[in-house]
Protein backbone atom coordinates (compact mmCIF):
# COMPACT_ATOMS: atom_id res chain seq x y z
CA UNK A 1 0.00 0.00 0.00
CA UNK A 2 1.21 3.42 -1.01
CA UNK A 3 -0.01 6.56 0.90
CA UNK A 4 0.39 9.86 0.46
CA UNK A 5 1.43 12.27 4.07
CA UNK A 6 0.30 15.78 3.14
CA UNK A 7 2.56 17.58 4.30
CA UNK A 8 3.07 22.10 4.15
CA UNK A 9 3.52 23.97 0.83
CA UNK A 10 6.53 25.35 2.93
CA UNK A 11 8.98 23.44 5.11
CA UNK A 12 9.94 26.26 7.08
CA UNK A 13 10.44 24.37 10.72
CA UNK A 14 12.62 21.41 11.66
CA UNK A 15 9.14 20.28 13.13
CA UNK A 16 7.50 19.42 10.33
CA UNK A 17 10.89 17.22 9.27
CA UNK A 18 11.20 14.95 12.26
CA UNK A 19 7.37 14.63 12.48
CA UNK A 20 7.37 13.56 8.89
CA UNK A 21 10.13 10.39 9.36
CA UNK A 22 8.40 9.09 12.65
CA UNK A 23 5.23 8.89 10.97
CA UNK A 24 6.93 7.14 7.73
CA UNK A 25 8.76 4.54 9.79
CA UNK A 26 5.99 3.72 12.06
CA UNK A 27 3.90 2.82 8.45
CA UNK A 28 6.78 0.97 7.29
CA UNK A 29 6.33 -1.38 10.17
CA UNK A 30 2.50 -1.90 9.14
CA UNK A 31 3.22 -2.34 5.31
CA UNK A 32 2.51 1.27 4.09
CA UNK A 33 4.86 3.18 1.93
CA UNK A 34 4.66 6.08 2.61
CA UNK A 35 5.69 9.44 0.89
CA UNK A 36 5.65 13.51 1.43
CA UNK A 37 3.09 15.21 -0.84
CA UNK A 38 2.97 19.09 -0.52
CA UNK A 39 -1.18 19.50 -0.43
CA UNK A 40 -1.71 22.47 -2.54
CA UNK A 41 0.02 20.39 -4.86
CA UNK A 42 -1.57 17.11 -4.74
CA UNK A 43 -2.59 17.08 -8.21
CA UNK A 44 -4.89 14.33 -10.25
CA UNK A 45 -1.98 12.57 -11.54
CA UNK A 46 -0.64 12.63 -8.00
CA UNK A 47 -3.75 11.29 -6.23
CA UNK A 48 -3.98 8.31 -9.13
CA UNK A 49 -0.38 6.95 -8.49
CA UNK A 50 -1.65 6.44 -4.97
CA UNK A 51 -3.72 3.89 -2.47
CA UNK A 52 -4.85 6.22 0.02
CA UNK A 53 -4.33 9.74 1.85
CA UNK A 54 -3.55 11.30 4.98
CA UNK A 55 -3.51 15.05 5.69
CA UNK A 56 -1.63 14.24 8.66
CA UNK A 57 0.67 16.92 8.46
CA UNK A 58 -1.46 19.40 6.09
CA UNK A 59 -0.32 22.25 8.06
CA UNK A 60 -1.10 25.96 6.11
CA UNK A 61 -4.70 24.89 4.52
CA UNK A 62 -5.94 27.47 6.46
CA UNK A 63 -4.17 29.94 4.91
CA UNK A 64 -6.10 28.57 1.52
CA UNK A 65 -9.53 27.18 2.11
CA UNK A 66 -10.62 27.38 -0.90
CA UNK A 67 -7.36 25.17 -2.47
CA UNK A 68 -7.85 22.65 0.52
CA UNK A 69 -11.24 22.51 -0.61
CA UNK A 70 -11.10 22.18 -3.52
CA UNK A 71 -8.34 19.30 -3.05
CA UNK A 72 -11.21 17.32 -0.55
CA UNK A 73 -13.53 17.60 -3.55
CA UNK A 74 -11.28 15.96 -5.70
CA UNK A 75 -10.26 13.13 -3.31
CA UNK A 76 -14.00 12.59 -2.67
CA UNK A 77 -14.45 12.15 -6.54
CA UNK A 78 -11.93 9.99 -7.24
CA UNK A 79 -12.74 7.51 -4.34
CA UNK A 80 -9.35 7.76 -3.08
CA UNK A 81 -9.02 6.20 0.25
CA UNK A 82 -8.65 8.97 2.51
CA UNK A 83 -7.87 8.94 6.70
CA UNK A 84 -9.52 11.01 7.77
CA UNK A 85 -12.51 10.28 5.59
CA UNK A 86 -13.09 13.10 3.97
CA UNK A 87 -16.59 14.66 5.33
CA UNK A 88 -15.00 14.58 8.35
CA UNK A 89 -12.23 16.59 6.99
CA UNK A 90 -15.09 19.22 5.45
CA UNK A 91 -16.76 19.38 8.87
CA UNK A 92 -13.82 19.36 10.99
CA UNK A 93 -12.35 22.52 8.55
CA UNK A 94 -14.86 24.55 9.44
CA UNK A 95 -15.06 25.77 13.29
CA UNK A 96 -18.78 26.04 13.49
CA UNK A 97 -18.96 22.68 14.29
CA UNK A 98 -18.17 23.60 17.98
CA UNK A 99 -21.44 25.44 18.02
CA UNK A 100 -22.77 22.27 16.34
CA UNK A 101 -21.48 20.01 18.89
CA UNK A 102 -23.26 22.53 21.76
CA UNK A 103 -26.45 22.22 20.39
CA UNK A 104 -25.83 18.07 20.44
CA UNK A 105 -25.87 18.57 23.92
CA UNK A 106 -21.59 17.78 24.29
CA UNK A 107 -20.00 19.87 27.31
CA UNK A 108 -18.33 22.63 24.77
CA UNK A 109 -16.56 26.15 25.78
CA UNK A 110 -19.80 28.34 24.51
CA UNK A 111 -19.72 29.29 20.97
CA UNK A 112 -21.21 31.84 18.47
CA UNK A 113 -20.42 32.31 15.02
CA UNK A 114 -21.18 34.95 12.37
CA UNK A 115 -20.03 37.21 9.68
CA UNK A 116 -17.76 39.94 11.05
CA UNK A 117 -19.41 42.43 8.50
CA UNK A 118 -23.08 41.40 10.03
CA UNK A 119 -25.85 44.28 10.23
CA UNK A 120 -26.42 43.02 14.20
CA UNK A 121 -22.76 43.32 14.90
CA UNK A 122 -21.13 40.26 15.90
CA UNK A 123 -19.58 41.74 19.09
CA UNK A 124 -23.15 42.97 20.08
CA UNK A 125 -24.72 39.35 19.98
CA UNK A 126 -21.93 38.11 22.05
CA UNK A 127 -22.19 40.49 24.67
CA UNK A 128 -26.17 39.79 24.66
CA UNK A 129 -25.53 36.04 24.90
CA UNK A 130 -22.62 35.79 26.96
CA UNK A 131 -23.70 38.05 29.54
CA UNK A 132 -21.24 37.06 31.72
CA UNK A 133 -18.35 37.10 30.14
CA UNK A 134 -15.76 39.78 30.78
CA UNK A 135 -13.44 38.62 28.16
CA UNK A 136 -13.69 36.52 24.94
CA UNK A 137 -11.38 34.89 22.27
CA UNK A 138 -12.50 35.87 18.71
CA UNK A 139 -10.79 33.67 15.75
CA UNK A 140 -11.97 32.94 12.09
CA UNK A 141 -14.18 29.68 11.64
CA UNK A 142 -11.26 28.51 9.12
CA UNK A 143 -7.80 28.78 11.56
CA UNK A 144 -5.11 26.53 12.68
CA UNK A 145 -2.40 26.96 15.37
CA UNK A 146 -4.00 30.07 16.56
CA UNK A 147 -3.66 32.16 13.41
CA UNK A 148 -6.01 35.70 13.39
CA UNK A 149 -6.85 34.34 17.50
CA UNK A 150 -7.12 37.39 19.03
CA UNK A 151 -8.33 37.67 23.41
CA UNK A 152 -10.15 41.11 23.93
CA UNK A 153 -12.09 42.70 26.50
CA UNK A 154 -16.06 42.84 27.02
CA UNK A 155 -16.24 46.30 25.09
CA UNK A 156 -13.73 46.01 22.64
CA UNK A 157 -14.23 45.68 18.69
CA UNK A 158 -13.26 42.80 16.46
CA UNK A 159 -9.81 43.91 15.45
CA UNK A 160 -8.84 44.93 12.02
CA UNK A 161 -8.03 41.69 10.56
CA UNK A 162 -11.14 40.20 11.23
CA UNK A 163 -13.00 41.97 8.82
CA UNK A 164 -14.53 40.19 6.18
CA UNK A 165 -14.19 36.92 7.61
CA UNK A 166 -16.66 34.35 9.36
CA UNK A 167 -15.81 34.47 12.90
CA UNK A 168 -16.13 32.20 15.97
CA UNK A 169 -16.37 34.44 19.54
CA UNK A 170 -16.50 32.28 22.79
CA UNK A 171 -16.03 33.44 26.32
CA UNK A 172 -12.54 33.06 27.89
CA UNK A 173 -11.86 30.12 29.38
CA UNK A 174 -9.26 31.29 32.46
CA UNK A 175 -8.55 28.20 33.86
CA UNK A 176 -6.01 27.58 31.06
CA UNK A 177 -4.35 29.83 32.88
CA UNK A 178 -4.25 28.23 35.69
CA UNK A 179 -4.31 23.77 34.38
CA UNK A 180 -3.60 24.76 30.58
CA UNK A 181 -5.25 22.55 28.35
CA UNK A 182 -5.46 18.40 28.06
CA UNK A 183 -5.02 16.50 24.82
CA UNK A 184 -6.34 13.07 24.69
CA UNK A 185 -5.32 11.20 21.56
CA UNK A 186 -7.29 8.27 19.79
CA UNK A 187 -6.63 6.06 17.35
CA UNK A 188 -9.47 4.24 15.65
CA UNK A 189 -11.72 5.84 17.95
CA UNK A 190 -9.94 4.06 21.20
CA UNK A 191 -8.01 6.16 23.92
CA UNK A 192 -4.08 6.07 23.60
CA UNK A 193 -2.32 8.50 25.28
CA UNK A 194 -2.77 12.42 26.51
CA UNK A 195 -0.81 15.34 27.50
CA UNK A 196 -1.37 18.73 29.01
CA UNK A 197 -0.22 21.94 27.09
CA UNK A 198 -0.11 25.41 29.38
CA UNK A 199 0.67 28.60 28.59
CA UNK A 200 3.87 30.45 28.80
CA UNK A 201 3.96 33.39 31.81
CA UNK A 202 1.94 36.34 29.99
CA UNK A 203 0.35 34.59 26.97
CA UNK A 204 -2.82 32.61 27.19
CA UNK A 205 -1.55 30.66 23.67
CA UNK A 206 -0.13 27.13 24.39
CA UNK A 207 1.21 26.42 21.17
CA UNK A 208 4.71 25.80 21.41
CA UNK A 209 5.38 28.51 18.77
CA UNK A 210 4.10 30.81 21.56
CA UNK A 211 6.32 29.56 23.94
CA UNK A 212 3.92 26.87 25.37
CA UNK A 213 5.06 23.85 27.34
CA UNK A 214 3.67 20.01 27.88
CA UNK A 215 3.65 17.20 29.67
CA UNK A 216 2.66 13.63 29.65
CA UNK A 217 -0.22 12.99 31.36
CA UNK A 218 -3.04 10.20 31.41
CA UNK A 219 -6.40 11.27 31.12
CA UNK A 220 -9.00 10.75 34.22
CA UNK A 221 -12.50 8.73 33.30
CA UNK A 222 -14.31 12.16 33.25
CA UNK A 223 -12.22 13.45 30.44
CA UNK A 224 -12.32 10.64 28.17
CA UNK A 225 -16.27 10.75 28.90
CA UNK A 226 -16.31 14.34 27.33
CA UNK A 227 -13.83 13.75 24.70
CA UNK A 228 -15.85 10.23 23.13
CA UNK A 229 -18.86 12.26 23.25
CA UNK A 230 -17.54 14.61 21.10
CA UNK A 231 -15.87 11.75 18.72
CA UNK A 232 -19.40 10.41 18.50
CA UNK A 233 -21.47 13.28 17.22
CA UNK A 234 -18.48 13.75 14.74
CA UNK A 235 -20.24 12.92 10.71
CA UNK A 236 -18.27 9.53 10.62
CA UNK A 237 -15.54 7.14 12.38
CA UNK A 238 -11.77 8.25 12.54
CA UNK A 239 -8.14 6.79 12.10
CA UNK A 240 -6.90 9.70 14.69
CA UNK A 241 -8.06 11.94 16.42
CA UNK A 242 -6.76 14.79 19.29
CA UNK A 243 -9.39 15.90 21.71
CA UNK A 244 -8.85 19.29 23.75
CA UNK A 245 -10.09 19.55 26.34
CA UNK A 246 -10.18 23.18 29.35
CA UNK A 247 -11.40 22.44 32.80
CA UNK A 248 -14.71 23.99 33.56
CA UNK A 249 -12.95 25.27 36.67
CA UNK A 250 -15.33 22.94 38.87
CA UNK A 251 -14.88 18.62 38.56
CA UNK A 252 -15.94 18.25 34.65
CA UNK A 253 -14.31 19.56 31.15
CA UNK A 254 -15.04 21.35 28.42
CA UNK A 255 -14.09 20.69 24.65
CA UNK A 256 -12.29 23.46 23.13
CA UNK A 257 -11.48 21.68 19.74
CA UNK A 258 -11.76 18.63 17.97
CA UNK A 259 -8.74 18.02 15.81
CA UNK A 260 -9.30 15.83 13.04
CA UNK A 261 -7.24 17.19 10.11
CA UNK A 262 -3.41 17.59 10.82
CA UNK A 263 -3.33 17.99 14.76
CA UNK A 264 0.06 17.38 16.69
CA UNK A 265 -0.82 13.54 18.15
CA UNK A 266 2.39 13.34 20.72
CA UNK A 267 3.22 10.09 18.87
CA UNK A 268 6.72 10.85 21.27
CA UNK A 269 3.60 9.19 24.43
CA UNK A 270 2.24 6.65 22.37
CA UNK A 271 2.41 3.82 24.49
CA UNK A 272 1.64 1.77 21.64
CA UNK A 273 3.14 3.12 18.03
CA UNK A 274 1.44 -0.04 16.43
CA UNK A 275 -1.77 1.33 17.43
CA UNK A 276 -1.48 4.48 14.81
CA UNK A 277 -0.44 3.19 11.75
CA UNK A 278 -2.80 -0.07 12.45
CA UNK A 279 -6.00 2.57 12.58
CA UNK A 280 -4.85 4.07 9.19
CA UNK A 281 -4.24 1.23 7.67
CA UNK A 282 -7.51 -0.39 8.84
CA UNK A 283 -9.61 2.57 7.39
CA UNK A 284 -7.80 3.02 4.17
CA UNK A 285 -8.10 -0.73 3.35
CA UNK A 286 -11.63 -0.48 4.34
Amino acid sequence: MKVAILVPAAWDDDYYVKELEKQVAMLAEAGIEAVAVEWDKASDDVLRGVDGVAPLIAWGYHLEPGRWFDLLDRIDFRKVPCANPVPVLRWNSDKAYLEELGDKGVPTVPSLTGHSDDDDDLMDRARRHFADAQEFVVKPLVSASAAGTHRIARDAALPDDAAGKRMLVQPFQPEILKSGEMSLIYFGGDYSHAAIKTPKDGDYRVQPEFGGGEVQVDAPDSARKVAEAALAAAPGDTAYARVDLVSDGNDGWLLMELELVEPDLFLRYAPDGGAFASALKDMLSA
